[in-house]
C-alpha cells in the first residue's frame, strides 16, 4: 500500500503507513506493534490473555506510523505505532480472509484514524489476495462501527477473552464475483 506521508492533525506530524509480514518488520517497528496491542488489549481492556497467539508470523501487519523526537536516554527514531490490524489470506483463521487485532491508541482515538486502518486493511487485503470474503471477530460494542464498511454480523453473541463479540462477515464487491 505503499509509505506516502499524509499529516495527522491531532499531533501535527507525518503519518505513514505501512504493511508487511512479520519476517519484514525491523525490530523497532514490531516492538512499536506489539506495545500497542498490550498497552490496549491487556493493560487498559484488563485482559490478562496472550496476545501473542501464534498467528503473527502468518498475518501481515497494517499500521500508521510517527516518528517522534526522543529524550537523549531514549533510543533515536523508534517509529510510534497509532494504530495496528492484522489481515490473513482465506483459509488461514477462516475460510474467508480476516482482519484481526484492530487497534487505535487511545491519544489518537476520535480523529477517524481508526476508520482509515479499517478501509486500508481491506484494501491490503485486495490487493494481496483479491476481492475476497472478509470475516472478523468483532468486539460486541463495535458491530455498528464494522457494518459502516459492509459488515453484516453472522453469529450471535459469544465471548472471546471474557468481552462479548460477534462474528461478521464482508462479501467481495459485486463487480469482483
Amino acid at each position: 500500500m505503499g509509505d506516502a506521508p499524509v499529516r495527522f492533525e491531532e499531533h501535527d506530524r507525518a503519518l505513514h503507513w505501512r504493511d508487511a509480514p512479520l519476517a519484514e518488520l525491523t525490530v523497532g517497528e514490531l516492538y512499536a506493534i506489539l506495545a500497542l496491542r498490550q498497552r490496549v488489549f491487556v493493560v487498559e481492556q484488563s485482559c490478562p490473555y496472550l496476545d501473542a497467539d501464534g498467528y503473527d508470523e502468518r498475518a501481515v501487519h497494517v499500521w500508521a506510523e510517527v516518528e517522534v523526537d526522543r529524550a537523549e536516554h531514549e533510543p533515536a527514531r523508534v517509529p510510534t505505532v497509532l494504530a495496528v490490524a492484522r489481515v490473513f489470506a482465506p483459509r488461514i483463521k477462516y475460510d474467508e480472509a480476516s482482519i484481526g487485532r484492530v487497534v487505535t491508541a487511545p491519544e489518537a482515538r476520535r480523529t477517524g484514524l481508526g476508520r482509515v486502518l479499517v478501509a486500508r486493511a481491506i484494501a491490503v487485503i485486495e490487493a494481496r489476495f483479491g476481492a475476497v470474503p472478509i470475516k472478523l471477530s468483532a468486539q460486541a460494542h463495535l458491530e455498528r462501527f464494522y457494518s459502516e464498511f459492509g459488515f453484516v454480523t453472522v453469529s450471535d453473541r459469544y465471548m472471546e477473552d471474557d468481552i462479548p463479540h460477534v462474528a461478521m462477515r464482508r462479501e467481495a464487491p459485486l463487480e469482483a464475483r
